[in-house]
């Protein structure tokens, strides 16, 4: 019986620290937003964090991939998504906070469609305050 006493603490803190593990949005910058107009190149609808690339021509006229990290699949259909909002080839319009570093990447906050719909990333389950802008379906 002692040997499962002392197993049980083991036990219980291999199911706890993966939780405690997840990332936290430091390596974005909260205070900027840039504006990406391109190409998608890949969307990835899943968990823990749904993102996708963009391809944007940079002031060198040199095509750089974009990758946006988003928010779970689960809060995104909350704010509005469906898993074919995106689509390889779509030409789009993102809003990001960029990365810290400099690199190309961002964290979502908003995109539009080149049929005019826009979605965002506010709302339920949203824990930065992205500025809202009126959620679509597509």
């Amino acid at each position: 019986m002692k040997i499962h006493a002392r197993l049980l603490p083991a036990l219980a803190a291999a199911f706890v620290l993966p939780a405690l593990a997840h990332h936290s949005g430091a390596m974005f910058d909260d205070t900027k937003t840039q504006t990406l107009s391109g190409k998608v190149v890949e969307f990835n609808w899943r968990n823990p964090h749904s993102s996708f690339k963009v391809e944007v021509t940079d002031a060198a006229g040199k095509a750089v991939i974009w990758d946006v990290e988003m928010n779970t699949p689960q809060n995104l259909v909350l704010q509005g998504w469906k898993r074919t909002s995106l689509k390889k080839g779509d030409q789009v319009t993102a809003v990001v906070r960029p990365l810290r570093n400099g690199l190309p990447g961002g964290s979502f906050v908003s995109i539009k469609l080149a049929d005019g719909t826009v979605l965002d990333g506010s709302g339920p389950g949203d824990n930065l305050g992205n500025a809202a802008s009126a959620p679509g379906t597509r």
